[in-house]
């Protein structure tokens, strides 16, 4: 179980894949599997929060990163907006988490006033959502191609490729006349 909740703790999507089907392969079943990941991510919160809040801090003290904190302030208000409209309500939150990452949902509720156990719930639920699609991915698409290093290698490219899809589909079909 160590070695599944170790690929869980990768700073990076790459470990879902391999972790789901290590798991599988130890035989551990699936809400352990699931329970890994989220112990995952309490132990995200716990290691990213304290930084988290010496840069918000520092954001409000040096010029320069007083700038650098308007500057991530506008560019949440940008990926709330792709992500669900103006405000930076919980659905927002946990789309950003689920499009982006944890960590930059949790910024995101911090910047909108979220404490911490209610600023990570909304980042954790927006991964463990995003855990649950990659995860049935993995195993269903490794039901048919029944290898491992291709099934998390396709996953990978997936992960990279369709939402590089998505925005060129978006821009595209925007550029459009009306």
């Amino acid at each position: 179980m160590f070695s599944v909740l170790m690929l869980f703790l990768l700073p990076f999507g790459g470990g879902i894949p391999a972790g789901v089907l290590l798991a599988q392969a130890k035989g551990i079943a699936w809400p352990a599997t699931a329970g890994l990941y989220l112990l995952s991510d309490a132990v995200l919160a716990l290691a990213f929060e304290p930084i988290l809040r010496l840069l918000a801090r520092a954001c409000r003290r040096v010029p320069v990163l007083v700038r650098f904190g308007v500057a991530m302030k506008e560019a949440m208000a940008r990926s709330a907006a792709l992500f669900g409209g103006p405000g930076t309500g919980p659905m927002t939150l946990v789309l950003i988490a689920f499009g982006v990452d944890p960590m930059t949902g949790r910024t995101a509720a911090l910047a909108a006033g979220h404490g911490f156990l209610v600023g990570w719930a909304f980042a954790i639920a927006g991964d463990l959502l995003y855990y649950a699609v990659i995860a049935l991915t993995t195993l269903r698409l490794n039901a048919s191609v029944r290898d491992p290093g291709l099934t998390v290698g396709m996953v990978l490219a997936g992960m990279i490729l369709v939402p590089a899809l998505i925005q060129a589909f978006r821009a595209r079909r925007r550029s459009l006349p009306g």
